[in-house]
This record gives structure tokens, C-alpha cells and sequence, in this order.
């Protein structure tokens, strides 16, 4: 890859990019502040020493693989901008599902903890819909908790955020809702040597087994934490909505479900909780 140069005009730049013209046009516009439009009625402003270098480090990381969400720092989730790197998976529009089923299922005032909350996306998107819940998000990586904090703080929602190992701070709390997108890929999945995932967290993308332990945690300790009638929804993999229906049967859910993502690919199943008295 040939150097930019300071001095070199925007318009060369993009036509010397090692990149996609989208992606470079994305990459100039970060560094340079500039818009889409201002990109072209700019065209021959001349980059600064420092802008030349800083596109010469994005160029080079974009060409080992690196994703575009990471070296612009932010991705859009469900209308709403959030701040992302390595200590966090990159949101997915696969996973707005499992939002707006929680949107559906979260009764008025209801409490929605979500499990394994990474980015924050999921408890913020809730929180940032449905002004009047009460939303908790907890994680086991400090790191990914900080991110979270930064992006409520940014999309001016409360959230109340918890480091937890699953459910192990919130011992005696109870909610309507939980949901939880956890790690479900099965360990040595060829995925994740490939695209993105090579540079996103492992431990959260993967549980370092079947790709069900998470997910057989989360749904044999959800009853204990929620209200009668509550419901669990959790993410999964496009071929173990069937495993993770009967894991929900088995841990006393009713109203077994799977809901499918716009590739019609089973994506979110969840269930209700019991009544108590019905089970005591």
C-alpha cells in the first residue's frame, strides 16, 4: 500500500484507497470531519500531516480485516448511536428483534434486566423507547460496563448497570422481563476465524463448549428472578432455536416460542414464567 502523503487533495486519496470507495469515503469523512457532501465539494482541500497519518494507520487496519464499526468507534443500533471497541461485540440488526419482542412483552413500569449486556445496546434501546421502565444491564467485563455506561450517558437513558456473572450480584432481585443475548457460537465454529469476529471479543461470542451453556444457565436460574407471568427472550444460533425451546419446556416455561429475524432465520425464543402458586 502506497503512503498518503500530507499535502495529497481528498479526491486523490479516494481514488488511491486500498479500501472500498464507501468504506474510504467513511474513513476520510471520520478523520477529516467532514460530510458526505462536504467530501465532494471539498474534494481538493489538502490532508494535514496528521490526517495523512491517521488514514494511513485506518487504511492499513481496515486492510488485515479489522472491522469499519471499530475504527469508527461507533455503530447504529435501533435508531440510536453507539460508541464500540474490542472490549465489545458490534451490534447487529439481527438483534433488534430481540428488542422489539421486549418492547412487546415488557408490561407498563415493568423491570427488564438484560443479560450479558456488552455495548449497552439492548438495555439502552429499551430504556430509550419505554421512558417509564426500569431497565437493569449487568456484565461480567468491567471494561464492556464502562463502554455501556458511556453510551447511556450519551443516548441520555438510565440504566442501572451491575457486574455480575450472570446472576450472581442480583441475588433476590425480581423482574418482568429478561433478555440476553449471550455468547451461543460452539467452540472451534469456523466463524470465528473469519471476518469481524476475529477481532470481537471471544468470551462473548462463544462459551468455549456447545454453544448452550450460557443459554442453559440463563433459562435454569431465570424463574427465581422473575414476577409471575414474566417473560425470558434470548438470542441464539440460526440452528438451535429447536435446543433452546427445550431447554425453556424443561425449565418450567410455558408459551414456548421462536420468533424469526428478517432472513426468516429463528433467532429469538423465549417462554413465560410460571405462576408461583401454581408451582409451590
Amino acid at each position: 500500500m502506497t503512503p498518503i502523503i500530507a499535502g495529497t487533495p481528498i479526491a486523490a486519496v479516494m481514488q488511491r484507497a486500498p479500501v472500498e470507495q464507501l468504506e474510504a469515503r467513511m474513513l476520510i469523512g471520520h478523520v477529516t470531519q467532514l460530510t458526505r457532501v462536504q467530501l465532494i465539494t471539498q474534494s481538493e482541500l489538502a490532508l494535514s500531516a496528521v490526517e495523512a497519518e491517521q488514514l494511513n494507520s485506518l487504511f492499513q487496519r481496515r486492510v488485515a480485516g479489522e472491522p469499519m464499526a471499530y475504527l469508527l468507534g461507533e455503530r447504529e443500533f435501533f435508531g440510536l448511536t453507539f460508541h464500540v471497541d474490542p472490549a465489545v461485540l458490534i451490534p447487529r440488526p439481527d438483534t433488534e428483534l430481540l428488542v422489539e419482542l421486549a418492547l412487546q412483552h415488557l408490561p407498563q413500569h415493568g423491570r427488564a434486566l438484560d443479560m450479558g449486556t456488552g455495548s449497552g445496546a439492548i438495555a439502552i434501546a429499551i430504556a430509550h423507547t419505554r421512558r417509564d421502565a426500569h431497565v437493569t444491564a449487568l456484565d461480567v467485563s468491567e471494561s464492556a460496563l464502562r463502554v455501556a455506561q458511556s453510551n447511556a450517558k450519551n443516548n441520555q437513558v438510565i440504566v442501572a448497570f451491575v457486574h455480575s456473572d450472570w446472576f450472581a450480584a442480583i441475588a433476590g432481585q425480581q423482574f418482568d422481563l429478561i433478555v440476553s443475548n449471550p455468547p451461543y457460537i460452539v467452540a472451534g465454529d469456523r466463524h470465528l476465524s473469519e471476518g469481524d469476529l476475529r477481532f470481537e471479543p471471544i468470551d462473548a461470542l462463544t462459551d468455549h463448549a456447545d454453544g448452550l451453556s450460557a443459554l442453559r444457565i440463563i433459562s435454569q436460574q431465570a424463574t427465581r428472578h422473575l414476577s409471575d407471568d414474566g417473560w425470558l427472550l434470548m438470542e441464539h444460533g440460526y440452528d438451535q432455536a429447536e435446543a433452546v425451546r427445550d431447554l425453556l419446556k424443561q425449565d418450567g416455561f410455558t408459551e414456548v416460542q421462536s420468533w424469526c429475524d428478517l432472513a426468516n432465520i429463528e433467532r429469538v425464543s423465549g417462554g413465560k414464567s410460571a405462576i408461583r402458586s401454581a408451582i409451590s
